[in-house]
Formats: C-alpha cells, structure tokens, sequence
C-alpha cells in the first residue's frame, strides 16, 4: 500500500529551547487507520500541526499525497481536514452556517446535500439552526468534525476527539470514521483511549519526548509484544514457592491461595504443561485456573517507560 504521508527527518525545537520532535520519520499509508499514542507533552499534538502547516517546520520534510507542505501549501491543506483538541467555533453563527461557511474557506462550491450528509451522519441535523453556544461539548465537537469534513478531504486528523464526548456520541463519532475509512479516506488520531485505537487501528504508532520509538501493525504488535499471564487459584495456602518450582518465576500473593505465572504466548508451546507438572509433583493442587493477556494499554505503558 503506498504511502499518502511522508515525514522524514523531521525535528522541532521551540524558541524557549524545547525540542518538541527529534529526527521523526514515519509513514502513513493510503486509507488506513493509524493511532498516534503518547503521554502528555510527548509530542503528538507538534507533529500533527507540523503535517498540516499549522506548527512551522522546523528540520527535516513532509509530503501529502506527493506535495511538499511548504511549496505546495494551499493544494496540501485542501487534502487536510483537521479536528483539533481545543473547541474553536464562531460561538453566535448556527451549525449549518459554520459548516457551510467552512466548506467555503477552501473555494469548494455549495453542496447543501453534502453538508446535510455530513450533519445527519454526526446525529446534529436536528441541530443546524442551533447557535454554537447553546450546544453541550460533545456536540461542539461534532461540529468541529463536520467543518473538517465539510470541503471533502482525502486525510481527516483526529487530535483528541474523544475528548468530552460521553459514550453515545462516541459510538456514533467511530461509527462514521469507519465508514470514512471505507470510502478512501486516510484516519489519523491520536487518543487518551487507548481501548479505541486497539479497538479502531491498523497501525500504531508510539512517541515518547519527542522520538517515535516504534511503529508497527496493530495485530503484529500485540502478538510480537503481548504476554500473556496465568492465575492458579490454590486449595491449600503456601507459605512459600518451594525450591522446586523457582525456575518458573512464580509470584505468590499475600494470602497464599494464588499463584501467578507469566509467559510468552509463542514461547515453548510445553511450559505450562510442565508447570502444572511440577505442580503436582510438589503436591500442590489447584482449584481453578484463568489466562490474561497483555492488551495494547499495557504494551503502551511498557514502551515508554522503557523509552
């Protein structure tokens, strides 16, 4: 799959001296769905401004679809539609007259059916001749989707866009953005929850003070990263792991009924079958037994604190 984003080398370092991005190279393919995680400050929301013109470019280059942001700005922004964290709307216009009005900043022609596509889709055409300040923040920033969809862009941004929207609008919000995906349209997000770009991505992305510290396919990340974790429920408290089964890297907890063995899932395919040998061998015997694996938050959390 080709390639419609194409960041390489790219480094920011701000006025005041912090390097926001350090030596950012990334891919994003054409019609895919990719998640950009990372903590608060770890430069997510600076990259994404970079891409769409908004933050300068400080080092390095970036293309759109085949345009250079800098030389071929106006024609790359057309391609950009951006929904940005912070709720910036004209407060007194209607829904209708903003979107619309949005549509128009990018010389695009009047389309009312589209835009009436658009508000249907985001559950707000009840709400097109509502004032922006009377409507609660969810539907804010719905509106905010609908102005980045408004002029038919061929890359959508999601930075935050989960934020303040309660559960109901957000099924509806992915809802879209799947079917978005499905007509050609290339879904960047980025996203404090991490069970929506488990849920949503194709690829993930991981930044940490500013590197990008991995980028791999959803699936093969979880697979190549994810452990998984085996909880044995005990008859009989131990006191102690005897000193035959220390090889396996037991963890006893406080009561002594409960034991817990991690594991990689593609590891040996006969360690837990010999554990639960070694088990019995040592006299222990267990009354239930469950299997965890390690989701994407959990991989999250390792690879920054690793980085």
């Amino acid at each position: 799959m080709d390639a419609i984003i194409s960041v390489a080398h790219v480094s920011k370092t701000y006025a005041s001296g912090l390097k926001a991005l350090d030596d950012i190279n990334l891919e994003i393919r054409r019609g895919e769905i990719f998640a950009l995680l990372g903590p608060n400050g770890a430069g997510k929301t600076t990259l994404i401004g970079t891409i769409c013109g908004i933050v300068k470019l400080g080092d390095g280059k970036v293309g759109v679809d085949g345009l250079d942001i800098v030389r071929d700005y106006r024609k790359v922004r057309s391609q950009i539609g951006l929904v940005p964290q912070e709720l910036t709307t004209d407060a007194f216009e209607t829904v209708w007259a903003t979107v619309s009005f949005s549509r128009g900043l990018f010389g695009k022609k009047r389309d009312p059916a589209l835009i009436e596509k658009i508000l249907r889709d985001l559950s707000l055409w009840d709400k097109k001749d509502s004032r922006i300040m009377t409507l609660s923040g969810g539907m804010k920033r719905r509106v905010m989707i609908a102005k980045a969809l408004s002029h038919e862009p061929r890359v959508l941004f999601l930075d935050e866009p989960s934020a303040g929207v309660d559960v109901a609008l957000r099924k509806d919000m992915w809802a879209m953005v799947r079917a978005l995906r499905e007509s050609g349209v290339t879904i960047v997000l980025t996203t404090h929850y991490i069970e929506e770009a488990e849920d949503m991505a194709d690829r993930v992305g991981v930044i940490s003070h500013g590197k990008l510290i991995l980028v791999q396919d959803k699936d093969v990340l979880i697979k190549k990263l994810g452990k998984k974790e085996l909880t044995l429920q005990l008859q009989a408290p131990l006191r102690s792991i005897p000193t035959a089964l220390e090889r396996h890297g037991l963890q006893l907890d406080e009561s002594g009924l409960e034991l817990t063995y991690g594991y990689d899932a593609h590891g040996p395919q006969d360690a837990v079958a010999t554990l639960l040998d070694d088990l019995h061998g040592s006299g222990i015997r267990i009354k239930d037994l469950q299997t965890t694996q390690s989701s994407l938050e959990d991989i999250f959390v390792n690879l920054v604190k690793e980085a």
